[in-house]
């Protein structure tokens, strides 16, 4: 499978000050007896030697990431499905029973709040599919883009940084899980996280999906990346409380508009309920469960 490469521009927010210099009147020089040669000055405490080298990869603010998602799987033999964190001991029990078979696998981006319940991972692991949700917050440094009680965003816009490396990170950990198939690989992602699926250039997932996002807004967040064969599903509510004329400037709208002729793609534009939340809504729910059972089924079809 070919794989892309992101390259996000990091926006820069700054605020211009006016500075002047204000002339300072000097104190006469004092003679003062010769005092004893200061010592070597000691380092930090908490310092990092610069003899010591890159940090290890398990030791990165990004492994912490994927480390820490939250991951779904499939019932086994009909039971419940197992949600549980990466390298848990139930997920290596999990493993163990089911050998050396192989799950489509969804890649999934919570959104500016962290995860929101894991409702919709479990619906996805019912019909199938292994979910994996890094968790952005795992970072050590990991401030918010976004005010939840204003349902305002765009402060620290670096944070959309954050989220396209931790996609090409998970898909650099994929490679070495088995239990992941490589041929069924798909993304959703929620608000923040839809964002930036909706930005990934990436050709590795066979189909995308982007909730609670609108595709539409400033230069730096504007538009759909997904190579044009690549197909999509959008949903988001019409009256959705974050994207007003007052609060989402020029947020207003739907991920259709840039769709073009892509195919088995469709935007899903839900009339009722003034809130963010799409998952609550059942048809909706369930169109983004079919969207992927069936590009599921067709790369499974396809064999490649």
């Amino acid at each position: 499978m070919r794989l892309g490469f992101l390259t996000v521009g990091l926006a820069m927010l700054v605020a211009a000050c006016g500075t002047g210099e204000v002339e300072k009147k000097t104190a006469p020089t004092v003679a003062t007896p010769s005092a004893k040669p200061a010592g070597p000055a000691k380092p930090a405490p908490d310092a990092r030697r610069l003899d010591s080298g890159p940090v290890p990869e398990n030791e990165s603010e990004i492994a912490r990431t994927f480390e820490r998602a939250f991951v779904a799987m499939p019932g086994q033999g009909g039971g419940q499905t197992l949600a549980t964190r990466m390298g848990a001991e139930p997920l290596a029990d999990y493993l163990r029973a089911a050998g050396a078979v192989k799950f489509p696998t969804v890649l999934y981006l919570h959104g500016c709040a962290g995860l929101n319940g894991l409702t919709p991972l479990r619906a996805m692991a019912r019909r199938g599919f292994a979910v994996v949700a890094p968790d952005s917050f795992a970072r050590r440094f990991r401030p918010r883009q976004c005010d939840p009680v204003s349902r305002t965003g765009g402060r620290n816009v670096y944070v959309f940084d954050f989220r396209a490396a931790e996609i090409s990170y998970a898909l650099h950990r994929f490679r070495r899980l088995p239990w992941i198939d490589k041929r069924r690989l798909f993304m959703v992602g929620v608000s923040e996280g839809g964002l930036a699926v909706a930005q990934y250039r990436g050709d590795e997932f066979r189909a995308r999906v982007i909730t609670e996002w609108t595709c539409n807004g400033s230069p730096l967040v504007r538009g759909l990346a997904a190579a044009p064969d690549e197909p999509v599903l959008a949903v988001v509510r019409a009256d959705d409380p974050w994207y007003t004329r007052v609060r989402g400037r020029g947020q207003r709208g739907d991920c259709g508009a840039f769709f073009g002729p892509r195919p088995r793609s469709r935007s899903i534009v839900i009339k009722k309920g003034r809130r963010h939340d799409v998952f609550k809504d059942k048809q909706a729910i369930g169109a983004i469960l079919d969207f992927l059972s069936e590009e599921s089924r067709r790369s499974a079809y396809r064999g490649s």
